[in-house]
């Protein structure tokens, strides 16, 4: 080891404590990100841990990327350059939870399914039902923007994000926002924060508005032939006062992925519904959706029982990761639309597939989000070759009022294109927000839109 990698471990281990620093090959694979690996990973934990890590890159140009679980690396192309993997898991506290004022702050490295079980205790829960939840850290799932479908009834992760505390790129803590739900104590510059991947920033503390678990869930599943029927239901439950907690669409090949988890019908395409509330409440929204169904020719409607309901939503919460586990080399895209160009949407990709013929599952959302995964099942060269076609023509489908990306794929087809598609027109302001966070450019180099 020469003598400045010598003085540079030495500065880290005073940092994080030798024990919490690594730069043997075998441990810093598990960091690897799209096959690039970094010299050194560290595992701070403290806030001001983190802050001094970020002041010994810049110090030393040392490109960084910060990290949770790693559940949700794929996201995004491969880094430019990449010296430094910053493990959050560490940062893992509540730091403080009011259940009467339903605010809670926690550490970003904390895990899903620890603080889902702390908020049980007191009958609330966060509506963040995304994939890989039993891993996934609070931290990573807000960095990589993912989608719940709870998004139905509660919004995106910008709708109950309080405020924030995050080390910038010049190594200063900052805070963003607030710890109460009525907050002006200024620009909400953490919401930015929010799907940057670790571009701006690193997370350290975020706090949150809590809501109480549901008294009862009921759910029910809509048969139909049709992909312009099931859009048609999907919309009229959207526009109706039945106010559902989710709503998703599905066909026979997403239903086959989601088999080994829900008793799904065997029509073309499926529309899925729950809906909380007591007894009486959901006894008028059984009645109403089956009027619904029933006036839209649905070829089946079934209610469902407990356990089916509960395998329902955890199945559609974990589409991504099903798809990726079933067919490992396949390629998921996130399509974001209107919900009324949701059908026309669909039927372009899934034409755009057919015409390259490569099989496809569609998965969407009541309120305009589309998952098409391609199922690959080979990857040859003319295979990937079709494939890259496919996904150029998925991510530039959007249109003006649609929004495109790939969401996961092979290696190969990120080194063929952007996974992001082509810069909007409000790249610029990107830029610069990319400049005034990260002016030395060590956040993630290379992974977010346009190469930031």
């Amino acid at each position: 080891m020469s003598s400045p990698a010598k003085a540079m471990r030495s500065r880290i281990g005073e940092i994080v404590g030798a024990a919490n620093f690594t730069d043997d090959p075998a441990q810093l694979a598990r960091y690897a990100v799209d096959g690039v690996q970094p010299s050194a990973a560290v595992r701070p934990g403290a806030a001001n841990e983190v802050a001094e890590l970020v002041k010994l890159a810049v110090a030393e140009k040392l490109a960084v990327i910060p990290m949770g679980e790693r559940t949700k690396l794929n996201i995004g192309m491969p880094p430019a350059r990449y010296d430094l993997a910053i493990d959050m898991t560490r940062l893992d506290r509540v730091i403080s939870y009011d259940p009467g004022d339903l605010t809670l702050s926690v550490e970003a490295g904390i895990p899903l399914a620890k603080l889902a079980a702390t908020l049980a205790e007191h009958k609330q829960f966060l509506p963040l039902e995304v994939p890989f939840h039993e891993r996934a850290t609070i931290g990573g799932t807000l960095a990589s923007g993912v989608d719940s479908p709870l998004r139905q009834m509660y919004g995106t992760a910008r709708d109950f994000v309080l405020g924030m505390e995050f080390v910038t790129g010049d190594g200063a803590l900052a805070k963003s926002g607030g710890r109460v739900v009525k907050n002006v104590s200024g620009y909400d510059l953490h919401k930015l924060m929010l799907g940057a991947i670790g571009s701006l920033g690193v997370m350290t503390r975020i706090n949150f508005k809590t809501f109480p678990l549901p008294a009862e869930l009921r759910g029910w599943l809509a048969g139909f032939t049709r992909a312009e029927d099931a859009f048609a239901f999907a919309q009229t439950i959207r526009k109706s006062p039945l106010a559902p907690r989710t709503l998703e669409i599905f066909d026979m090949p997403a239903a086959a992925i989601l088999d080994a988890q829900i008793p799904v019908g065997r029509t073309e395409w499926n529309v899925a519904i729950s809906a909380a509330g007591n007894g009486r409440v959901l006894e008028r929204i059984a009645g109403d959706l089956q009027n619904l169904s029933r006036n839209a020719n649905a070829a089946a409607f079934h209610a469902l029982d407990s356990s089916a309901v509960a395998s329902l939503l955890t199945a559609n919460r974990e589409f991504p990761a099903l798809t990726a586990n079933k067919f490992t080399d396949c390629v998921i895209a996130k399509i974001t639309t209107l919900a009324t160009q949701m059908a026309e949407t669909v039927q372009l990709l899934k034409s755009i597939a057919a015409e390259r013929g490569l099989p496809c599952a569609v998965l969407a959302r009541g309120v305009g989000v589309i998952y098409f995964a391609l199922l690959l099942t080979e990857r040859d060269a003319t295979t990937m070759e079709r494939v890259t076609q496919c996904a150029r023509e998925i991510v530039s489908v959007a249109g003006k009022n649609n929004r495109g990306m790939i969401l996961r794929s092979p290696l190969e087809l990120k080194r063929e294109m952007s996974v992001w598609g082509a810069p909007r027109e409000d790249f610029p302001l990107m830029q610069r927000v990319k400049q005034a966070f990260d002016p030395h450019g060590i956040f993630a180099p290379g992974r977010f839109v346009g190469g930031l």
